[in-house]
């Protein structure tokens, strides 16, 4: 009887252990478990240290696809320099919100995006350490054109920017022709310069004003005159308007900053300055930013030399 009951119990476990094996064998393997893979960065960061700020001052790169390649190596290319806006920094352009690695991949020139902190892109009058003008113009391009393979020539060279960065942008194109062939604002705060204490700003705004400008409404504030696009621009000769980039803007109709901009426009025309403006739907967003830097790039690479160009100038 005991024998019986042992020999049940082992054919038992033995169904058992065969019924287990024959399910393992029909399920499908799995693959160990692995951890994914960090997004490849899409830009370089060049930590740069400014003499003239006193103080290190990193900005990002993104490189034209093949420029690393090795039929690429006798290669230069144009430099498009896209400015931030207030309260923003170097990453800006360069973070998910922008997606600018994936826009501007199809175009061959190296994009630039230097740190301009909340200045201005200019040389404070009440803070002496803060030479953002200078440094963009005497230390950023000259450091660029040294570690890139860059068209280093005014038809190679453009700049861009949002809101403060577009201020920046066509202040650098109207004060320094000879270096940009192309100048264009995205949403600019184009009055800065000439914004007086009781103008309507975000409360944000003010400080930043005064430190950069120093005190408004003062005939002898040669800051706020030198920087003052309007008033550039109502003081260019006809010779000073050949010279200067073709200049483009654009604002949302829903902006706060969209009456300077069509004043600047109106200007622009009653001076006989080659530009163009578009008013379009939007705000002063980064949704508008992300889709008009697209139209940036277009125009950009409409405006720049090729890295053919280049290669016939005999640049090397």
């Amino acid at each position: 009887m005991m024998m019986k009951k042992t020999t049940r119990i082992l054919l038992l476990l033995t169904l058992l252990f065969l019924s287990a094996a024959h399910v393992r064998a029909q399920a499908p393997a799995q693959a160990p478990t692995q951890a994914k893979p960090d997004a490849p960065r899409r830009y370089e960061t060049v930590q740069f240290e400014s003499k003239l700020v006193g103080t290190p001052l990193p900005y990002n790169v993104i490189l034209p696809a093949d420029y690393k390649s090795e039929a690429a190596k006798q290669k230069r290319y144009p430099v498009l320099y896209l400015l931030h806006g207030l309260m923003g920094s170097a990453d800006n352009w360069v973070s998910e919100r922008a997606h600018l690695a994936e826009h501007a991949a199809p175009y061959p020139f190296i994009i630039v995006v230097p740190e301009g902190r909340n200045a201005w892109y200019t040389d404070s009058a009440t803070a002496p350490a803060d030479k953002f003008e200078s440094y963009i113009v005497k230390e950023l391009i000259p450091d660029v054109d040294t570690r890139f393979r860059t068209l280093r020539a005014r038809e190679g060279r453009a700049i861009a920017g949002l809101s403060m960065g577009g201020y920046g942008s066509l202040k650098f194109g109207l004060k320094h022709p000879s270096l940009f062939a192309f100048a264009g604002s995205l949403s600019g705060a184009l009055g800065a310069a000439a914004w007086l204490p009781d103008e309507k700003l975000p409360a944000f705004v003010r400080p930043s004003i005064a430190r950069v400008y120093g005190p408004a409404g003062e005939p002898d504030n040669e800051t706020r005159k030198a920087n003052d696009i309007f008033r550039l621009v109502r003081e260019l000769t006809p010779e000073q308007t050949k010279a200067l980039p073709f200049l483009y803007l654009d604002c949302g109709t829903e902006d706060f900053l969209i009456g300077d901009n069509r004043a600047f426009s109106a200007l622009l025309i009653e001076k006989k300055v080659p530009h163009e403006f578009r008013q379009l739907p939007g705000g002063h967003t980064w949704p508008y930013w992300e889709r008009q830097v697209q139209e940036i790039l277009k125009l950009a690479a409409e405006r720049l030399s090729s890295p053919a160009a280049a290669k016939a100038a005999g640049q090397r």
